[in-house]
């Protein structure tokens, strides 16, 4: 595998360096915003839930914004380009932020470069290497997005343990933000193809069944799949201590990034959909086990080493599968329907496991979600009807 990956072109490799350092500025300032908020704002539970409701559900519409516009004029490079440099300028100006809107209008325009880069940035990503590579390539970009998943937060503690006071931590993210917009401006983007560009059309026009049936079988899983913080407070009423519970996810990010590269390439020879599959199932055993009451502490590190591995197998192949299934000419607007489903998606299911875990029990709401995942990969299997390699 080590000679794929030498082989794969520049242009995934620079991909993945921009992630690289782009979420480790981003998991440096995320986690500090929450204490950033209460201890030297003064703001509450309220306001911080005001600005990720609006910042996320901003940065899922404009995914499909920017992937049909890319689509239409041809070019994805600049999309790039300046949805990194936004996110870039954004995050050190933190630092200023004298009170809480200050904080939502910074939030907003992150995930307002977030919004526009996605989708052609997987554009780009999926047209630069051939099908057989879709896997390896996806693989390999998650692997070092979860790379700086870990290296962002081991930083932020770092400097809270050597004192370093919390508005000037937020300076620091100048340095590894000029280093990947460095980055997307050496990324060369192939040559737009011939021919008139599509249009884009609300009844999704140009797309086969297969991939409507995939993006609800996609809703379906997404609903069951809740904000990860309920993970690590189930984690917390387990009985870890809590230092030892932004270690335990960095634990899962540490796998998922081992496994990313080697399991998305393996859906290049085996498929991709025995690898969601499989993923999806391991998802629904993972929630099963953890909803489980009387569970040791201490089993909850493998545990959640086994969750890095449901994050290393569909990532990637998640993604590689759209590029199967679409246009290659509505590689943008597919990418946008993609994480539309899934952001949109997001809230309900939030809701629902909180409502579950409030007013019935916390077995209750992991139980939903383990089901909603096993009917997922079941209706994948013999409803979708995918084509195996």
């Amino acid at each position: 595998m080590l000679k794929s990956l030498l082989q794969l072109p520049r242009t995934v490799w620079l991909l993945g360096l921009v992630s690289l350092f782009n979420d480790a500025t981003s998991e440096l300032i995320y986690p500090l915003v929450p204490l950033f908020l209460a201890s030297v704002l003064m703001a509450g539970p309220q306001a911080l839930g005001l600005i990720e409701g609006i910042a996320e559900a901003t940065a899922s519409l404009l995914k499909l914004f920017s992937g049909a516009v890319s689509d239409r004029f041809g070019h994805t490079k600049a999309w790039v380009v300046g949805g990194y440099s936004l996110a870039a300028l954004s995050r050190p100006l933190f630092y200023l932020a004298a009170s809480w809107p200050v904080v939502l209008a910074l939030r907003f325009a992150d995930r307002v470069g977030k919004g526009l880069r996605t989708s052609p940035r997987d554009a780009l990503l999926a047209a630069t290497v051939p099908e057989g590579q879709r896997g390896l390539a996806f693989g390999l970009h998650r692997a070092m997005d979860n790379g700086g998943a870990v290296a962002g937060p081991l930083v932020a503690a770092w400097l809270l343990a050597e004192g370093v006071p919390l508005r000037d931590i937020f300076l620091w993210a100048v340095v590894p933000g000029v280093i990947t917009v460095a980055f997307t401006l050496a990324i060369k983007e192939p040559a737009a193809s011939p021919g008139p560009k599509p249009r884009f059309s609300w009844k999704m026009e140009g797309f086969s069944p297969t991939y409507k049936r995939y993006l609800l079988v996609l809703a379906l899983f997404t609903l069951g799949n809740s904000s990860n913080m309920f993970l690590l407070l189930r984690a917390k009423d387990l009985g870890l201590p809590d230092y030892q519970v932004p270690l335990l996810w960095a634990l899962t990010s540490g796998v998922a990034m081992v496994l990313s590269t080697p399991l998305s390439a393996l859906s290049d020879r085996l498929g991709r959909v025995r690898l969601i599959i499989a993923g999806w199932a391991v998802y629904g055993v993972f929630y099963l086990l953890l909803g489980a009451n009387q569970f040791h502490p201490l089993l909850l590190w493998p545990l959640f080493a086994f969750y890095g591995v449901f994050l290393a197998a569909t990532e990637g192949a998640e993604k590689a599968l759209v590029a199967d299934l679409a246009p290659r000419d509505r590689l943008g607007t597919a990418y946008g329907w993609f994480h539309m489903t899934v952001g949109v998606l997001l809230l309900p299911a939030s809701l629902v496991f909180g409502g579950l875990w409030q007013d019935v029990s916390a077995e209750a709401a992991f139980a939903f979600s383990a089901g909603c995942a096993l009917g997922a990969a079941l209706l994948l299997k013999f409803w979708v009807r995918l084509p195996l390699p």
